[in-house]
């Protein structure tokens, strides 16, 4: 059965990117500080078309994340941020569904990558997604408003987060409109000292319209 799950990394003050995030500065003010963890990964590289890098249990995460899914989730924001950093030949080497209010004709890239413009909401995004992932997973790349949505809509059935040592005092939120109290089930904690990985089961709500 198809899987629905999030994969991303927060400070411990609970932000995905640092302060003044924007489409010329994507990460924040000192927001690549959340990602250098994975950066000499040989799982991450290899995704990005490099050589090289430390095999290590994060590397294995990176690539259990990435042979798991068979489509991929994310908001308008995040693919106006990421458009030019990814360049022709984007890592995700699937179908990627955008949710956004602003239409647009599909976008393909080099590797296999197709960015289509969802404009029905997060559930049809998220049906579009399930019929494209086929017996693999759906992987949602963010940002916080999707994984907020999902959540929210008891649409998410599994959050791992990459929780980084550092405090950024500021940015955009992973959890900043959810509405009441949710349970998260712990499934892994893996440890390391730049990183710890959660992996996070949400319980289903008696009544999902509450």
């Amino acid at each position: 059965m198809t899987q629905v799950f999030a994969d991303i990394s927060m400070s411990l003050d609970g932000y995905i990117t640092g302060p003044n995030d924007s489409v010329d500065n994507p990460l924040g003010d000192q927001g690549e500080r959340l990602h250098e963890w994975v950066f000499g990964l040989k799982g991450w590289r290899a995704r990005h078309g490099m050589e090289g890098g430390r095999e290590s249990r994060a590397s294995e995460l990176m690539e259990e994340a990435f042979s798991r899914s068979g489509s991929f989730l994310m908001g308008r924001r995040m693919f106006d941020a990421g458009e030019q950093p990814w360049g022709e030949e984007p890592p995700f080497r699937g179908p990627v569904f955008v949710v956004t209010h602003r239409a647009g004709a599909e976008i393909a890239k080099r590797g296999g990558t197709t960015f289509s413009f969802v404009t029905d909401g997060i559930e049809e995004a998220l049906r579009r997604a399930k019929e494209a992932a086929g017996e693999k997973d759906v992987s949602v790349a963010g940002g916080a408003a999707v994984i907020q949505q999902l959540l929210a809509a008891d649409l998410l059935d599994e959050l791992q987060i990459h929780l980084v040592p550092v405090l950024l005092g500021g940015g955009v939120p992973l959890f900043a409109a959810l509405p009441g109290l949710r349970e998260l089930e712990p499934t892994r904690v893996i440890d390391s000292p730049a990183v710890t990985h959660l992996r996070l089961r949400p319980a289903r709500r008696a009544d999902p319209t509450r």
